[in-house]
């Protein structure tokens, strides 16, 4: 588990002085430059997660905050980024065919090799055992390999091998990883989900996992609108960003608005 450390100059604003905010960012391809446009809502509201899990895309995008890259150097990264990379097929290894050395460039702005506990703030990446189809939180370790277990898609890119373990893509059991932020000792995580469908779960128990979510307390659940935009496409990105924006910052009015009514 990791210790933490953000923009000193923001405070937590979840109802209590000794609450744990954690930020859980589910997975989607482009569609997780959403989760750049909650980032800045976050700022804007005065809101400092202690604590950052994400799986697939998410999972990038909170290594780098957790690194304590800045939210305009992220966001940089993130429009710069070639999603399309996922989409070119090229043989590589035999349980893989996508080339991932293209997203090293990206894993590398995040410090490639630095250890998750040493990192500013607490994070973990959410992968899934292919043997077991269980959820596995990387908190400890090596922050590249990690970062390449929760985003490597089944037959697109190669699973990352450790122990007993075939880690892929944590989407498959895990797309939005609230159970990781309470691991890493949140008490209150706002969850920014993208697109259903990348839920590998019946759509019957994904909606009634999902309202029974709503309806938590500790949990503040964000829904960008991103209907229309592309997961593989940089085009779209700007777009996206300004929709993780828009949802972020509607929830957090919202929340607190009905904070102050209940008090």
């Amino acid at each position: 588990m990791l210790e933490s450390k953000a923009m000193s100059d923001m405070t937590a604003e979840v109802g209590h002085p000794r609450a744990v905010v954690g930020l859980a960012l589910g997975g989607g391809g482009a569609l997780g430059a959403a989760h750049v446009g909650v980032l800045k809502a976050l700022r804007e509201h005065h809101v400092l997660p202690k604590v950052v899990a994400g799986t697939s895309a998410g999972s990038l995008v909170g290594a780098a905050f957790a690194a304590g890259l800045s939210i305009a150097k992220i966001e940089e990264a993130v429009l710069d980024a070639d999603w399309s990379t996922f989409g070119r097929l090229r043989p590589t290894a035999r349980l893989g065919l996508l080339d991932s050395a293209a997203l090293l460039d990206t894993i590398d702005r995040l410090g490639g090799e630095p250890l998750i506990e040493e990192l500013p703030r607490r994070f973990a990446a959410v992968a899934t055992d292919l043997r077991t189809r269980r959820a596995v939180i990387l908190d400890r370790g090596r922050l590249g390999p990690a970062l390449r277990a929760s985003i490597a898609v089944p037959g697109m890119f190669s699973p990352v091998v450790t122990g007993d373990q075939i880690l892929v893509d944590g989407g498959l059991a895990a797309n939005l990883p609230i159970a990781a932020t309470h691991h890493l000792g949140a008490t209150f995580t706002i969850a920014v989900r993208l697109r259903p469908e990348w839920e590998h779960v019946p759509v019957v128990r994904s909606a009634a996992a999902i309202a029974e979510l709503e309806r938590r307390p500790d949990v503040l659940m964000i829904h960008p609108d991103l209907d229309g935009c592309s997961q593989w496409s940089r085009a779209d990105v700007p777009r996206i960003i300004d929709a993780g924006y828009a949802a972020a910052s509607t929830a957090l009015h919202e929340w607190k608005t009905q904070q102050t009514h209940a008090a």
